[in-house]
């Protein structure tokens, strides 16, 4: 099949003279991830499309929610029903919201029925970091993984014992406030966190006859800690909880119906880390997730639907003169209870997984096979392959080959006659073979890379009455991405070009855009800081269901953020997110956020 990458791609990495650099630190954007391995490694040792998301990018996003946070990182997409706290998807890749995985300080989050994550119940004010790697990543996590995976780790900390706290208002009657404390003394390390947030927020479906033309409304609270001793060097033992509850307002059938939706989402983690010998670290994780949904018409409970989710992992770590070795056993057990008459309400999944990275010279090598054995569908295997080449100190170059699935969700499976409709309990997994190749340019201060990609999905889970696995879809790409510093300034920049087509209909897949560009560039001095973000989409096609298709126009966003530092610890802080008041739409008769602001004051130890 042809390739339909457009000519800029050939001369993209041409464009950035060297003469821009600065001297060499090569640490300075450096910094060590975990998720893309399982493993601790340096970014610049990476064999996977990575990015990183640190606190102080988080706290200048101001009001944010995680998905918009997100969507301003390359190969990166989301789109929302409505106003905030709404059912939202993000598109990695182009791949489908459920072909994304969430976890959480390590544990699966989402739903079993619906397949995907509650990414609105996932406040920022409660992110430390985030880690998102782009490709399949199956061979490591199991199902899901198609498009990548997204890890949030909740705030913690390290030093003496220290407070913070911040709190704001803006627009839409937006209030919010959060506060915490962390720590480390005598091997021990702690962190507590809480937060709030409450908006009145806009119209969903102010074009809609039929809709409530009320506001709709959203407010959430949340909590997450985290305890860990230290009782001998190389032995940790540990737990870490996070909790969100949320209610959400909108537009459902009846334009004097009040619909809403009541979600929580949880996740409690213990682990035991011990290096039994000097080459030799054993994890052992025993933990359990919850994503609860309540939808409510006039106050009373219309339907539920409750996914339990309970992991037990063990993972050794061998470093020898051969490379890493990583050997792990996972199960996976998963339960839903719902309203609905499902003939089947939970499954298991057993899993083994093995994994190399060597590092000989200029060569890095990358390997990694997972076999799962499910209960409801038998086994799968998946794995993955790459290898990296340094040029010189400042070039390096990777491909990589890699497989992935997604596991058919209760709904597809077990969904009861209603309406005519109904699960189909023989469908199989969905499946994907992934081809990227990447060249990168770094120095202390500058990261410059280009990426293509070449993704086939199929036996994609395609409804009509019943479901069934007949769909397939080619994604293909190019990411163009530069991070660092010109002229004293901080500048992040990327240009994405997506061919996502349905290869059975030839049409593009639903809410992802051809074209995209986003930019920032930002600086701080002295007590000052400042930052302008530009989003730039083309077009993009929405297909409601049973109405003809929908072509959702392109749109740029103009957003500004800024602080100023008055005190040792303290700073007031502004945003003003669509400065230009532009009118877009993400999904078709889903309305967006007008130019809204957001002011607060922080305390912030350093």
């Amino acid at each position: 099949m042809h390739s339909r990458l457009p000519p800029i791609a050939a001369l993209a990495a041409l464009s950035f003279a060297p003469s821009v650099f600065a001297v060499d630190q090569m640490a300075s954007l450096d910094p060590v991830l975990i998720t893309a391995t399982r493993q601790e490694m340096r970014v610049t040792e990476q064999l996977s499309d990575v990015s990183v998301l640190e606190r102080e990018e988080i706290e200048a996003a101001g009001q944010s929610t995680l998905e918009e946070i997100l969507s301003r990182l390359p190969g990166i997409e989301f789109s929302a029903n409505g106003s905030y706290g709404s059912n939202s998807s993000i598109y990695l890749r182009g791949t489908s919201g459920a072909h994304v995985l969430l976890l959480v300080d390590g544990m699966r989050m989402g739903s079993a029925t619906s397949g995907s994550a509650s990414w609105n119940r996932i406040p920022a004010s409660q992110i430390e970091r985030v880690e998102i790697v782009r490709g399949p990543a199956s061979s490591l996590y199991g199902s899901d993984a198609i498009g990548g995976v997204v890890q949030v780790f909740t705030r913690q900390g390290d030093g003496p014992l220290s407070f913070y706290g911040e709190v704001g208002v803006g627009s839409y009657d937006t209030a919010a406030a959060s506060s915490g404390f962390s720590g480390a003394q005598n091997g021990w390390r702690y962190a507590l966190n809480a937060a709030t947030y409450s908006t009145a927020g806009f119209n969903s479906k102010p074009w809609t006859a039929t809709a409530n033309k009320d506001r709709d409304g959203f407010w959430m609270n949340s909590l997450s800690g985290r305890l860990a001793y230290s009782f001998a060097k190389g032995h940790e033992a540990g737990v870490s909880v996070f909790y969100s509850d949320g209610e959400s307002k909108y537009d459902g059938s009846g334009a004097t119906v009040d619909w809403r939706n009541r979600n929580s989402v949880s996740s409690v983690n213990a682990y035991s880390k011990n290096r039994l010998t000097e080459n030799w670290t054993s994890t052992v994780n025993i933990g359990a997730s919850s994503d609860d949904s309540d939808d409510l018409k006039n106050g009373i409970r219309n339907s539920n639907f409750r996914t339990d989710q309970r992991q037990y992992s063990w993972q050794n770590d061998l470093h020898t003169r051969y490379g890493n070795f990583l050997l792990a056993a996972e199960r996976l057990e998963q339960e839903v209870d719902t309203t609905a008459a499902y003939a089947v309400r939970e499954r298991t999944n057993n899993s083994l997984l093995g994994g190399w990275t060597l590092g000989y010279a200029a060569h890095r090598l990358q390997a990694n096979l997972r076999r799962d054995d499910n209960s409801q569908f038998g086994d799968k295997t998946t794995g993955s392959l790459a290898y990296g080449y340094r040029f010189s100190r400042n070039w390096r170059a990777n491909v990589g080959y890699g497989t992935a699935f997604k596991a058919p969700t209760f709904n597809d499976l077990y969904y009861p006659l209603s309406f005519g409709y109904h699960g189909n309990p023989n469908l199989v997994p969905e499946n994907a073979r992934n081809r990227e190749a990447a060249l990168h340019f770094e120095t202390g201060q500058q990261h410059v890379s280009l990426t293509w990609y070449l993704n086939r999905v199929e036996n994609l889970i395609v409804w009509t009455n019943t479901p069934s696995n007949v769909g397939s879809a080619r994604l293909e790409g190019i990411t163009l991405a530069y991070e660092g510093v010109v002229a004293g300034l901080n500048v992040q920049a990327s240009y994405d070009y997506l061919d996502a087509k349905d290869l059975d209909t030839d049409l593009r897949l639903a809410r992802r855009a051809q074209n995209r560009v986003v930019a920032a560039i930002g600086k701080t001095h002295g007590a000052w800081e400042w930052r302008v973000e530009e989003q730039v989409s083309d077009d993009s096609m929405d297909y409601p269901f049973g109405q003809p298709a929908k072509k959702l126009g392109g749109y740029s966003l103009t957003n500004l953020y800024g602080a100023y530092r008055f005190a040792k610890d303290w700073s007031v802080f502004a945003r003003v997110n669509n400065l230009f008041d532009r009118e877009y739409v993400l999904a078709d008769t889903y309305a967006t956020p007008g130019m809204n602001a957001f002011v607060g004051i922080r305390y912030s130890p350093k």
